[in-house]
C-alpha cells in the first residue's frame, strides 16, 4: 500500500490539473471572443445540439405498437410550438418533457 506523502502528491497533481482544465477556457476565452469560428459556433451550435437530441430520442421508436409513437410526437410537437412562439429554450424543453411525460403515463 502506497505511503501518505505518495497518496498527498498524486491529490495535489490531480487538483493542480483540475484547476488548470478549469482555467484554461477563461484563459483562452479573451482571445477568441472577436474570432469568426467562435462567432459561426455560437448561432450553429444550439440548432445542431437540438437536431442530435431529437435524432438520439427518436431512433428507438416502436411506431408499430400501441401508443404508436404519440407521447413522443406530442412532446416533439409542443416543444417545436412553444420554441417557435416563446423562444423560450428552457420553457419550451420543460414543457414538452412534460407532455412526454403526462402522455407516456396516460397513453
Amino acid at each position: 500500500m502506497p505511503g501518505d506523502g505518495y497518496l498527498f502528491a498524486g491529490l495535489l497533481v490531480m487538483f493542480a490539473v483540475t484547476c488548470c482544465l478549469r482555467a484554461a477556457p477563461f484563459a483562452v476565452l479573451g482571445r477568441l471572443r472577436n474570432s469568426g469560428l467562435v462567432g459561426f459556433l455560437a448561432t450553429t451550435m444550439p440548432t445542431g445540439v437540438m437536431v442530435i437530441l431529437v435524432v438520439h430520442t427518436l431512433r428507438d421508436l416502436d411506431l408499430t405498437s400501441s401508443p404508436y409513437g404519440l407521447p413522443a410526437g406530442l412532446g416533439v410537437l409542443v416543444t417545436a410550438a412553444l420554441h417557435l412562439w416563446r423562444r423560450n429554450a428552457l420553457l419550451s424543453i420543460v414543457a414538452g418533457t412534460a407532455v412526454f411525460m403526462l402522455a407516456s403515463r396516460l397513453l
